[in-house]
């Protein structure tokens, strides 16, 4: 038998009122008894009716995302607690994975009041999304924003100190021609991951080995290092803009008889599912996907509601994974 607010209610021990305050967002609640209501929603797998819910605000229940692919564990990760955020609070979630529009109408998520709010996850055409999104006052989270104007109301993750870090590492282990393969130009992302490479090792009174650019796949880092194996010169580390360019570059050295991280250390970035699966595990900068979602979801949550008056973006701290891919200079050659 499906499990209703009253069911909540007693499992909690608190009052309906209380409940629906916790599933209506409001702020009124003591976090302590939020979180017994949150508990009791799991453990009863508590769905509000979305329907009832749907016509009491006068809205569809639907919340719209759009991104340009699931073939991405990160993505997927950020997609899943997002879905399960919206459920609590008796929303669907209608996903649209478009890498481009090739058009000047708008994205079919945004027309006709199909949906009561929209999450942007590193959109590649994020200004005329925006655009489009404030012309017919759609309320609206981006995840990863590319452009600094849409800042605040954006959640995303301190890129600059995710850089900082790989290249504070790659140092602190003894290297010192250190290289960075990184992503497309237009994600900010990129940009950010990069300064605080670059800044990290000016520090450190020293230039990169090479910087390289190329798109977030297995292919450039791959081409890469086949490029600089032909060219018969080796960085001692590199950093990768993400784990698939860190991978393909790992792939090129096993096939050329180049050891990581006894000969190579090797950095990359998102934590994706394959970076703890293939050997050497890679060391790599965690992104906290489930604080991403929840943290979108919230602040989409908050403005439909009306309870965000002046937007503020979030930035969120990234994570040093140590694995098995780097090594100290001195101990690994």
């Amino acid at each position: 038998m499906k499990a209703s607010i009253f069911d909540v209610a007693k499992r909690a021990g608190l009052s309906v009122v209380t409940v629906s305050r916790v599933l209506n967002g409001a702020g009124t609640v003591r976090e302590k008894n939020r979180q017994k209501i949150m508990e009791a929603i799991k453990e009863l797998d508590y769905r509000p009716s979305a329907a009832a819910r749907s016509l009491a605000r006068g809205k569809t229940g639907i919340i719209g995302l759009i991104l340009t692919t699931l073939q991405d564990s990160f993505f997927d990760a950020v997609v899943k607690e997002i879905n399960e955020a919206l459920a609590l609070h008796g929303y669907y979630l209608a996903v649209s994975v478009t890498r481009e529009f090739g058009s000047d109408e708008a994205h079919y998520l945004i027309q006709e009041d199909r949906v009561d709010g929209l999450i942007l996850l590193s959109p590649l055409e994020e200004g005329r999304l925006v655009s489009e999104l404030k012309k017919r006052n759609i309320p609206y989270v981006i995840i990863d924003n590319q452009l600094p104007e849409n800042t605040a109301s954006s959640i995303a993750v301190d890129n600059y100190r995710g850089g900082y870090e790989a290249a504070s590492h790659l140092l602190s282990l003894g290297h010192r021609n250190i290289a960075h393969l990184c992503g497309p130009e237009l994600f900010l992302s990129t940009r950010e991951r990069r300064s605080g490479f670059l800044d990290a090792l000016k520090e450190a009174g020293m230039e990169p080995f090479a910087v390289e650019q190329g798109d977030y796949d297995i292919e450039f880092g791959y081409e890469t290092a086949r490029k600089w194996l032909a060219d018969g010169t080796l960085p001692t580390a590199v950093f990768a803009g993400d784990d698939y360019i860190a991978i393909g570059f790992m792939n090129a050295l096993m096939e050329a008889g180049v050891r990581v991280p006894e000969q190579l250390s090797v950095v990359g970035y998102d934590d994706q599912d394959i970076a703890s699966r293939l050997r050497p595990f890679l060391t790599t900068v965690r992104q906290p996907s489930e604080r991403i979602g929840l943290a979108a979801a919230d602040m989409l949550l908050r403005k439909i509601d009306g309870k965000t008056k002046r937007s503020a973006g979030l930035k969120l701290k990234p994570e040093l994974i140590i694995r098995q891919s780097t090594a100290a200079r001195g101990e690994a050659n």
